[in-house]
């Protein structure tokens, strides 16, 4: 296969549309600046409306930016007709030809680029084969489950060997079980062909298990873009780490800043090691803590009380849910043969390793 993996550069790419109502600016993406490198697959998370698919429209050539430059490797691509730029985009509907068979859809794009017969058939029972569905060559779409149809979907994308692909939410119509071993299906063949990849979705579980990198969107705007691992452990705001997993945030007072924050929380002092610049000077923090950051104590000992409402036995660990004067807060408990585990009913208090947070500005949650 001569995919040729190409990087994908965004400098500083606006969309702006028209309020039909109001007549004012809409800013469906705002400035957006990044780079996603030769073979990577990027994913763009975000809630609705935050302008990842407007972004990967404008990639594809389908929405022409109001400002800004796009290049696919050295070339300007902004205002390339679709057909122009080297890319071939998944879409959530599949987009397959009810009246043309798996082979017949996977070949579309090969016998418009006037490809002899003989090379087609082989190439398309080939790339059928890297989804697993040579067998079902002759099978209409109709006679396909959800699944298999976006397999077919990623093979005729795919076969035509584009610079980048694109995915836009396209395993957001599968069940949940049919989405998980998706997502593992194109991440091996994402990686087994090299391909570059930028890959839509609001489904975090999705973005994290995915990506090497992830760019997170809120309101137009990119808000941080890192490695799963770095926008988990740490996010630049209290927007991406509610958006990016399961937290609780505490109100804190800030009391110092050195090579740690020191915080008073409800009458309690940590130092965290973790903490957003953007606190030097600040007087108030969120404390983020991610479910395993937390811990379970006996009543009055921790910065919170409690009593447990619900555990869910995971094997490796228990979820444990505890309903507070703040809310509910979900602390896991891992390895629990090791460990104490607090029954339904049980009145505790909750408290978290200073390790594992990090203390945020206090705003958008």
């Amino acid at each position: 296969m001569d995919i040729q993996s190409k990087s994908v550069t965004l400098e500083q790419v606006s969309k702006i549309f028209k309020d039909p109502q109001s007549g004012k600016d809409v800013h469906a993406v705002d400035g957006a600046d990044f780079v996603i490198a030769a073979g990577e697959l990027v994913t763009l998370l975000g809630p609705s409306g935050c302008g990842k698919t407007t972004t990967l429209r404008m990639i594809a050539g389908f929405e022409l930016p109001t400002k800004g430059k796009i290049r696919i490797g050295a070339d300007d691509i902004t205002f390339l007709p679709p057909n122009k730029r080297d890319t071939a985009m998944v879409f959530q509907s599949y987009g397959l030809f009810p009246h043309m068979n798996v082979f017949d859809n996977v070949a579309y794009g090969l016998r418009l680029r006037k490809m002899p017969e003989k090379e087609i058939s082989e190439k398309v029972m080939r790339f059928l084969g890297m989804v697993g569905l040579d067998a079902l060559a002759k099978r209409p779409p109709s006679r396909l489950s959800g699944g298999q149809q976006q397999r077919v979907a990623l093979a005729r994308s795919l076969i035509v060997e584009p610079a980048v692909l694109l995915l836009d939410e396209p395993l957001s119509n599968l069940d949940a079980l049919l989405r998980e071993q998706m997502r593992l299906e194109i991440r091996r063949i994402q990686k087994s062909l090299g391909i570059t990849a930028a890959y839509v979705t609001h489904d975090r579980v999705e973005a994290m298990s995915l990506s090497d990198r992830i760019i997170v969107m809120n309101k137009g705007k990119i808000v941080q873009i890192g490695t799963p691992h770095q926008v988990y452990r740490d996010p630049v705001d209290a927007f991406v780490a509610g958006f990016i997993g399961k937290v609780a945030f505490f109100p804190a007072e800030v009391r110092d800043i050195d090579d740690a924050c020191a915080v008073d929380v409800r009458g309690k002092l940590f130092r965290l090691p973790r903490f957003s610049e953007e606190l030097k000077g600040a007087r108030s923090a969120l404390v983020m803590c991610r479910p395993e950051s937390l811990t379970l104590l006996p009543p009055g000992e921790g910065i919170l009380d409690g009593r447990v409402t619900t555990n869910v036995y995971l094997g490796h660990s228990i979820e444990t849910f505890v309903a507070t004067e703040m809310g509910e807060i979900l602390v896991q408990v891992d390895n629990p043969d090791a460990r104490r585990v607090f029954g339904e009913g049980e009145a505790v208090s909750v408290s978290f390793i200073p390790e594992l947070t990090k203390a945020l500005p206090a705003g958008e949650q």
